[in-house]
């Protein structure tokens, strides 16, 4: 097995590069809920994450490490309905976990999968196999069991972790009609994605009352206020930088699977962490629900690589460019 510059074998490069992401991720999430504890400003707090990964994408450019693009009006225009889902989508995301637990923001998220077969089918046209309807199917059911056996579990947490849900699936739609808008860059996608996303949030910061709240909390305390929040938006604002850096590195050195099968660990590890450091509560039915939903995944995946292996169209949403130059190579291939 060949060794890359690094000293790393293929395989190892893989173990690291899936390890990197899910521990990206995690510290993520926890640390977001972390911050909303001690101030519930989710706007400001996105608004801070993102002014972090715009600096960071600066300094990498400096460093010649990437190549950022001259933001154009005319691209600029054209990707409106990205910034649009991805501002609502990373909103209510951050909304959702001030009213839910770590551990139920799996359950709260949980129907993204069968809103992406819904979307597929609906606005691309993709079939899915009875596998992957029974996946969806089983993943629902976690859901309803998750949401229906806890009752102290918030109705607004368990609304905004639908339209979590939704957003999601639409935004692997509105990435893939994106790119050719920038050329198939990703790096220039994530670069205007972050920059007009920055520029977005700001007014909601006002529109939402967080602004007053920020005045009112600084005259009654002064800076200390904010200490803890403004440490955990800085960290966590490295972090979301690194979870893009991560999720692209993941799929890039993987397949599209194992970056599914590294997001259901992920999802475990994610309960875990919120039962031994947030001390949460974990119903019966809360973890009946959770495995459902990680069930349904494991089947998706499972569904999906047999698709692969036969040969077959894949009943997915291509997720990265890497993804839609392969199928436009079978398309060829099968046209030749």
């Amino acid at each position: 097995m060949s060794a890359n510059k690094y000293g790393l074998t293929e395989r190892q490069a893989v173990i690291l590069t899936v390890g990197f992401y899910m521990l990206t991720a995690l510290v993520m999430v926890s640390v977001n809920k972390w911050a909303l504890k001690s101030l519930s400003l989710p706007w400001t707090l996105l608004w801070i994450q993102m002014l972090i990964a715009v600096l960071l994408l600066r300094v990498t450019d400096f460093l010649g490490a990437l190549k950022m693009p001259s933001l154009q009006k005319d691209v600029s225009k054209a990707l409106i309905p990205l910034i649009a889902i991805n501002v609502l989508g990373l909103g209510v995301n951050t909304i959702c976990l001030v009213y839910v637990d770590t551990s139920f923001y799996q359950i709260a998220r949980g129907l993204v999968l069968p809103f992406t077969v819904l979307f597929a089918y609906v606005l691309l046209g993709q079939p899915s196999s009875g596998f992957v309807l029974g996946a969806c199917f089983t993943v629902f059911c976690g859901f309803y069991t998750g949401v229906t056996s806890d009752i102290n579990v918030s109705q607004l947490g368990i609304f905004f972790g639908v339209v979590s849900s939704i957003t999601t699936s639409l935004h692997a739609i509105v990435i893939k009609k994106s790119l050719p808008v920038v050329n198939n860059s990703s790096i220039d996608l994530v670069y205007y994605n972050n920059v007009l996303s920055l520029l977005a949030t700001t007014p909601l910061i006002v529109l939402s009352g967080e602004s007053a709240q920020i005045m009112m909390r600084f005259e009654e305390s002064g800076f200390a206020a904010f200490q803890k929040f403004l440490l955990a938006g800085f960290v966590t604002g490295i972090f979301g930088f690194l979870v893009n850096l991560a999720g692209f590195l993941q799929i890039s050195k993987t397949s599209p699977t194992t970056h599914m099968i590294s997001g259901a660990v992920r999802g475990v590890l994610q309960t875990l962490l919120g039962y031994f450091a947030f001390h949460e509560t974990i119903t019966s039915g809360r973890l009946m629900g959770i495995i459902l939903i990680l069930s349904g995944g494991a089947l998706y995946t499972w569904a999906k690589d047999k698709e692969m292996r036969a040969d077959t169209k894949p009943t997915y949403i291509p997720m990265t460019q890497q993804d839609i130059d392969e199928e436009d190579d079978s398309k060829k291939g099968t046209q030749a």
